[in-house]
C-alpha cells in the first residue's frame, strides 16, 4: 500500500512539473539512448563477422593441412606420406564422428575463358559431391555433378555467378541474367561444360549496397530522356572475402582434376613419370560441437595409422577466428559501456541534485506528513521512488531516441553492416537507470527521512 501510494504521488509530483522534469532526464535520455544504439552497432559489426565465418564453411569445419615433420622426427621425414586418398577412404570407413569428408585437388593458377572474354577463378577445385555440405554451397540453376560423372572423369563443371559476370555479362541483379547451363568454356586450356551454377553468395553489407546502387541507379533512369544501357552493377564486394571466393570459384569432379591435370612424382632421370596421389586438403565437419574433441582425437588416431606415426599434417580449426571476433566485440562492449556509463552517471548528478531542491520545497509539506503519523521510512520510499520514476521515464524516451539514432546512422552509411536494437540491450539499459535512479535519490531520501517534524513545520 505504501508503494502505491508512493508511486501515485510521485506521478502526480512529475506531472506538476513537466519542463523541469525533461530537463532531468535529459541526462538519462542520451545515457540510454547511446548505451542502446552502440549496442546495436556491436550486435550489426558482429552479425557481419559471424556471417563471413559461416560462409567460409561454419564453426564444426576443419582443415587437414601439411604441416613439417616435428625435429624428433627428422630421420623419418623421407616416409612421410602426406595426404593421400588412402586417408580419405578410411576416415569414411572408420571416423563414425564425422559428418562429412571432403578430399579437394586444386589448381592454384586456373583461367576461365569464353568467346574472347577471359577471368581467373578464385579457386579451381576438383572435389567430391559432399563440398556442399562441407562449404554450405547450393546450387540454383542446373545440378551439381555427380558420383557417375566422377567415375567416368567427365568434363563438367560448376561454377558461381563471378565467372557467369565476368564471362557473359553482368547483369544489375546478381539473381538474374543469364544462366550459361550447356556452355562450353575452356579452363586451363581444357574444354569444360557448365551443368551448374552457385546461388548468388553476399554479405548483408553487399546486399544494402547492391540495392542502393539500383535505387540510385533507376532514379537517373527517369531523370534521363531516351533509350539508356544498363551497365550492371560494379559491386562492392573485396576481392578475396569470403563471399567473393565463393562466387568466383569453379568445381569439377576430382577424378577428372586428376585426369586433365595430372601432376607426377620427381623421379630420376630415364625412369618413367609415377603419378602423384596426393590431394591437396581434406576437409572434414564434425558430427556434433559437443564433440568436437573426441572427433579431432579419432581424426588423429585414424591418420596415425595411415601416416605411421608421422605427424606431417595439422589441424586448422575456425577456434582462432572466433577468439579474433569474441576479442574485437568485448573490446567495442567495454568503451561503449564506459561512454553510456558516463552519460548517466552525469543524468544522475542531474537527478540528485533536482530532488535536493524539490526537497527543499516540500519542508513543511513533509513535516505535515510526519505529525500525521508517517514514519522514516515512509518519506524514504517516497523520494526514492520519485527519483527512480524520473529515471524509468528517461529511460524509456531514451529507448525511442535510440531508435532514431539507429534509422539516422542507417541513413548515414547505408553501405555498413545494420545496426540490431536487441531486448538484452533495452533491458540492460532499464537496470541501470533504476541503479542509477535509486543512488541519486539515496541522499536526498536520507535527508528528507531525518527531518525533525517540528522543525520542519517551523519551515
Amino acid at each position: 500500500m505504501i508503494i502505491a501510494n508512493a508511486l501515485d504521488f510521485s506521478f502526480r509530483n512529475v506531472l506538476a512539473h513537466p519542463f523541469r522534469t525533461l530537463l532531468t532526464m535529459v541526462g538519462i535520455i542520451l545515457g540510454v539512448s547511446s548505451l542502446v544504439a552502440m549496442s546495436a552497432m556491436i550486435k550489426g559489426m558482429e552479425n557481419g563477422m559471424k556471417e563471413s565465418l559461416i560462409a567460409m564453411g561454419g564453426l564444426d569445419k576443419v582443415i587437414i593441412d601439411d604441416d613439417g615433420v616435428p625435429s624428433s622426427m627428422d630421420h623419418l621425414s623421407d616416409l612421410a606420406p602426406g595426404k593421400t586418398f588412402t586417408d580419405v577412404n578410411a576416415l569414411q570407413s572408420s571416423a563414425t564422428l564425422l559428418k562429412y569428408i571432403s578430399p579437394e585437388i586444386r589448381q592454384y593458377r586456373a583461367y576461365a575463358s569464353f568467346a574472347g572474354k577471359r577471368t581467373r577463378a578464385s579457386e579451381f577445385v576438383g572435389v567430391t559431391p559432399s563440398v556442399l555440405d562441407m562449404n554450405l554451397l547450393e546450387v540454383e540453376h542446373g545440378r551439381f555433378f555427380n558420383s557417375l560423372d566422377d567415375e567416368q572423369a567427365l568434363s563438367v563443371c560448376v561454377i558461381g555467378t563471378g565467372i557467369r559476370d565476368n564471362l557473359f555479362g553482368k547483369p544489375v541483379d546478381p539473381s538474374f541474367g543469364k544462366v550459361p547451363l550447356g556452355e562450353l568454356i575452356s579452363i586451363n586450356g581444357q574444354p569444360f561444360l557448365i551443368v551448374g551454377m552457385f546461388k548468388h553468395f553476399e554479405s548483408d553489407k553487399d546486399k544494402r549496397m547492391r540495392e542502393i546502387m539500383l535505387k540510385s541507379k533507376s532514379k537517373k533512369t527517369e531523370e534521363q530522356s531516351g533509350p539508356t544501357r544498363q551497365k550492371g552493377w560494379s559491386g562492392s564486394q573485396t576481392y578475396g572475402n569470403a563471399f567473393w571466393r565463393k562466387n568466383n570459384l569453379i568445381y569439377i569432379p576430382i577424378n577428372t582434376m586428376k585426369l586433365k591435370f595430372p601432376r607426377y612424382l620427381d623421379s630420376e632421370e630415364g625412369e618413367p613419370l609415377i603419378p602423384d596421389n596426393s590431394i591437396d586438403d581434406i576437409d572434414i565437419k564434425v558430427s556434433s560441437l559437443q564433440l568436437f574433441e573426441k572427433a579431432i582425437q579419432q581424426t588423429k588416431n585414424i591418420l596415425g595409422i595411415t601416416h605411421y606415426g608421422i605427424l606431417d599434417y595439422e589441424f586448422e580449426t575456425k577456434q582462432s577466428s572466433i577468439d579474433t571476433i569474441n576479442k574485437r566485440i568485448k573490446n567495442s562492449r567495454i568503451s561503449g559501456s564506459i561512454i553510456a556509463g558516463l552519460s548517466l552517471l552525469i543524468g544522475g548528478i542531474g537527478i540528485m541534485n533536482i530532488m535536493f531542491a524539490s526537497i527543499q520545497e516540500r519542508i513543511r509539506e513533509i513535516g505535515t506528513c510526519k505529525a500525521l503519523g508517517a514514519t522514516a521510512w515512509d518519506i524514504f520510499i517516497q523520494v526514492i521512488t520519485e527519483s527512480v520514476m524520473v529515471c524509468l521515464l528517461g529511460a524509456a524516451a531514451g529507448i525511442g531516441f535510440s531508435f532514431g539514432i539507429v534509422e539516422m546512422l542507417i541513413w548515414l552509411a547505408p553501405s555498413q553492416n545494420t545496426p540490431v536494437i536487441t531486448s538484452e540491450a533495452m533491458i540492460q539499459a532499464c537496470c541501470f537507470s533504476i541503479l542509477v535512479g535509486i543512488l541519486a535519490g539515496l541522499f536526498p531520501a536520507l535527508k528528507a527521512a531525518k527531518m525533525s517534524p517540528i522543525a520542519a513545520l517551523k519551515y
